[in-house]
């Protein structure tokens, strides 16, 4: 069987390395300079010998991002500008493009949120998507077949730190009797894995528009610090005096196009056994 040939951006990050085990019938073409530099951009595209485009380059975790909100913007908004001006400008045959969106684009609901829900980031991060996902109406200029996958709360084993799980596991193994807050909240995971494969099978079949990437499932935040303290044997302490916020997708749309079975052992994402 011939090759699919694909390129990708960020292909170091978590999701990059998981689609890279998915995927023993594509041939990436890795793109390894700054996103932000449109040179780089340009020549990467002009170079390409691939038809597909999946891109995943961003700054994620919220302390990062808000860290220094400039950066941030330059990487996940004028980056993602920079390869849609590139593909407007450049003779390729790029026929498809995956932007690795997320539900920070949306206001927390009680409702489960569907892809019709009202645009409100709740965060700087999801506004610099939301940015981005705007700047790649573009494409409709060259006839690229565009999906955006807006993706809820993640985590696997290998998530490093800045993000929510990596540091309550981190800081939960190191104490004992720690006193944990601002758990009061409902989000919905999906597996880094289970990801992967939406991905490939989006790729594989051309899918277009914007999909929820999400399990409708919510997970209270105190569920998952329970989860941790019992595998390394700690006492912990739980304050819930913040108000509960929801975060969770609808993701009718999602099982409409991908009708396999999601992994929903949020246990399995944070531990190997």
């Amino acid at each position: 069987m011939k090759k699919i040939k694909c390129g990708i951006t960020g292909h170091s990050g978590s999701i990059g390395n998981a689609l890279l085990k998915e995927t023993s019938n594509i041939k990436f073409e890795f793109f390894k300079g700054d996103i932000t530099k449109k040179s780089a951009v340009k020549k990467w595209i002009r170079n390409s010998q691939f038809n597909y485009l999946i891109h995943l380059a961003a700054i994620v975790p919220i302390k990062e991002v808000n860290k220094n909100k400039k950066n941030a913007y330059n990487v996940n908004t004028i980056g993602t500008e920079n390869l849609v001006n590139a593909l407007l400008t450049v003779n390729n045959k790029i026929s498809w493009f995956f932007f690795a969106s997320t539900s920070h684009v949306y206001s927390t609901s009680r409702k489960k949120i569907s892809e019709k829900s009202r645009i409100n980031p709740i965060s700087f991060y999801g506004k610099t998507k939301y940015l981005a996902e705007k700047k790649l109406k573009k494409l409709n200029k060259k006839d690229i077949k565009v999906c955006v996958g807006r993706i809820f709360s993640t985590t696997n084993i290998n998530q490093r730190k800045n993000y929510l799980i990596p540091d309550l596991k981190n800081k939960i193994k190191k104490k004992n009797n720690i006193k944990l807050e601002n758990l009061n909240h409902f989000r919905d995971f999906i597996s880094i894995e289970d990801i992967a494969k939406i991905i490939i099978y989006f790729l594989k079949n051309q899918i277009s528009g914007v999909i929820n990437l999400s399990t409708g499932k919510p997970t209270k935040l105190v569920t998952i610090a329970k989860i941790i303290s019992k595998k390394y044997g700690k006492k912990i302490e739980i304050f819930e005096n913040d108000k509960p916020t929801f975060l969770v997708g609808n993701n009718s749309l999602l099982k409409k196009i991908y009708k396999k079975r999601l992994n929903l052992s949020l246990r399995k994402m944070i531990f190997r056994n």
